[in-house]
């Protein structure tokens, strides 16, 4: 199934607050080196924002973050602002992760979540293009953008702003100052003020994950989790932490698992096109983790169907939609009409019906 994903999104210009996330400062002369050395996306000199991962050294995701740039007034220093989900995890905090890594580098970093909130701005035109091209691997399944850099920084430019480039539509992120809700984003003044719950539903129609709901920490693995089609992920750099099997998967390994957005509906009433596609404040919270049932509806007398290996998992979910880690070829098998998928929360069963979102790249025998 994938209905065009416009007509299930709002366009009235939207502000929120970005809930779960708390901020790192890193300063130094050597701070772009150093955070080259540990992310999973080349570091620019002069500094940049982009977006990008903090792996495990088994190449599991640790942490997904945001990085922006900063500016001492008194000093004129550049610096770094990091962020993250600070929920507890399995990863270590973040910011003793750093330290261990510090060692002798010219850094300084600390904990800048008392000085910044973290909001998301969303809702006005703007191009639709998340890159003009995608590079693709042989056999594996990953693709990752090509940023057209004749122009500008596809993140953007100004200091603690960045561009939301994950996905088309997602917007602008802005650090805030405490106290002060539009400081960093003034053109936000306009807008609709919104919960938190907003910018979790904003992100999971467009089909974005983020934190360790969607991607557990010491659990995940990037490409599952999308990190290469949101542009966290840079195959080309040099050597940074878990680095080795990320590569090794790109070149030689094979994609079977992506987090996809699904609607959560009851099982006789799956939907037709997008306009069955309604936000319901009304439908439960389901906890992460849920197991997604895979159910054959093929019927062939003389070739009986193989029965579906493996469960998929429910992640974040809101009004009735959410995100899902699904086995590809159980996706496949649904697009061709011989699958369903489906849910029980320990109450009563759910169907569950996924779309691919429109930004996804497509092989060229797709297009």
């Amino acid at each position: 199934m994938r209905p065009p994903l416009r007509p299930l999104i709002p366009r009235i210009p939207t502000v929120a607050q970005v809930p779960h996330r708390s901020v790192l400062s890193l300063t130094g002369s050597q701070a772009s080196e150093f955070l080259n050395g540990i992310l999973s996306t080349h570091v620019h000199t002069p500094p940049r924002p982009f977006y990008s991962a903090f792996l495990h050294a088994q190449g599991r995701v640790l942490y997904d973050v945001f990085v922006y740039t900063s500016s001492n007034p008194t000093t004129g220093e550049y610096g770094y602002l990091i962020d993250y989900d600070s929920r507890p995890s399995e990863a270590p905090p973040l910011l003793d992760l750093i330290k261990r890594y510090k060692l002798r580098s010219k850094v300084k970093v600390r904990d800048a979540s008392e000085e910044y909130d973290v909001w998301g701005v969303w809702g006005e035109a703007e191009d639709a293009s998340v890159a003009k091209r995608w590079r693709w691997a042989e056999h594996s399944g990953v693709a990752e953008p090509q940023w057209d850099e004749t122009g500008e920084w596809p993140w953007g430019s100004k200091h603690e702003v960045l561009r939301d480039r994950r996905a088309p539509g997602m917007g602008l992120r802005s650090l805030v100052r405490k106290g002060d809700r539009f400081g960093a984003a003034p053109e936000a003044s306009s807008h609709e003020m919104a919960f938190p719950e907003a910018y979790t539903l904003h992100r999971i129609l467009h089909g974005v994950p983020e934190g360790h709901t969607d991607m557990p920490a010491m659990q995940a693995f990037p490409m599952d989790s999308n990190l290469d089609f949101m542009g966290g992920l840079d195959f080309r750099k040099g050597c940074y932490v878990g680095q080795e099997l990320t590569v090794r998967t790109y070149h030689k390994g094979i994609i079977r698992k992506r987090i996809l957005p699904v609607f959560i509906h009851p099982p006789d009433s799956a939907p037709t096109d997008s306009q069955d596609m309604v936000p319901s404040p009304d439908m439960p919270v389901f906890a992460p983790g849920l197991d997604i049932r895979a159910v054959n509806t093929a019927v062939n007398p003389d070739k009986p169907s193989p029965r579906p290996r493996g469960n998929g998992k429910l992640l974040s979910s809101s009004n009735g939609f959410g995100l899902a880690l699904l086995r590809l070829e159980q996706v496949d098998a649904a697009e061709q009409g011989n699958l369903t998928f489906s849910m029980e929360d320990g109450e009563r069963d759910w169907g569950v019906s996924h779309w691919r979102p429109e930004w996804w790249p497509q092989a060229d025998s797709e297009k």
